[in-house]
């Protein structure tokens, strides 16, 4: 029985199901720079490619941190304080994505590198 855990991405087929980690692939190279479609080794690699989806994941957390932590003392000269708070929001909705996606995208290396699942009565 296929089976993927709790936070798997619906894009992604359950792994050892036909044709599961060229959906992986496809679903991580979504996650990346269009630009790393044109590297070989991350398109002939699905781990590799999975680390490089990873730590891209986790940047753009950081980048989401800094700008909630630096919103109101950057922008307090070129913006007015409702489209501030309306930056903040943005950012906040984006650090939620952000979250979902890195568990996803984590669970998708896990399955990558041989990790699988069992379904639970």
């Amino acid at each position: 029985m296929l089976v993927s855990p709790p936070g798997w991405p619906r894009q992604v087929r359950p792994p050892d199901a036909p044709d599961w980690e060229r959906t992986a692939c496809n679903w991580l190279l979504d996650q990346c720079p269009p630009d790393y479609r044109s590297y070989p080794a991350l398109r002939r690699h699905p781990v590799v490619l999975a680390r490089f989806a990873v730590l891209h994941i986790e940047a753009n957390q950081a980048a989401c941190r800094r700008g909630l932590s630096e919103a109101r003392s950057d922008l307090r000269e070129v913006a007015d304080l409702d489209i501030i708070e309306a930056a903040i929001i943005t950012w906040q909705a984006e650090e939620a994505r952000l979250l979902g996606v890195r568990r996803e995208a984590g669970l998708v290396e896990e399955a990558l590198r041989g990790r699988r699942y069992r379904a639970r009565l």
